[in-house]
């Protein structure tokens, strides 16, 4: 399956804001969020884009 032009994973540090269809992580903490940003990054071939400095989605261009 080639997924393509799709929102792959939402990453953030304030759950109540996030709902949706998306994989969500929940993070405890900035570096935390940086960090799996970065390696949901790698692994999904993605790209990760800051909404927020509490709110991360991976994208798939």
């Amino acid at each position: 399956m080639n997924i393509e032009k799709a929102v792959l994973a939402v990453i953030t540090t304030n759950k109540p804001k996030i709902d949706g269809g998306a994989p969500i992580f929940i993070c405890d903490n900035d570096q935390e969020l940086q960090q799996m940003a970065a390696n949901l990054e790698a692994i999904t071939d993605g790209i990760a884009h800051a909404l927020s400095d509490e709110i991360y989605i991976i994208v798939k261009h």
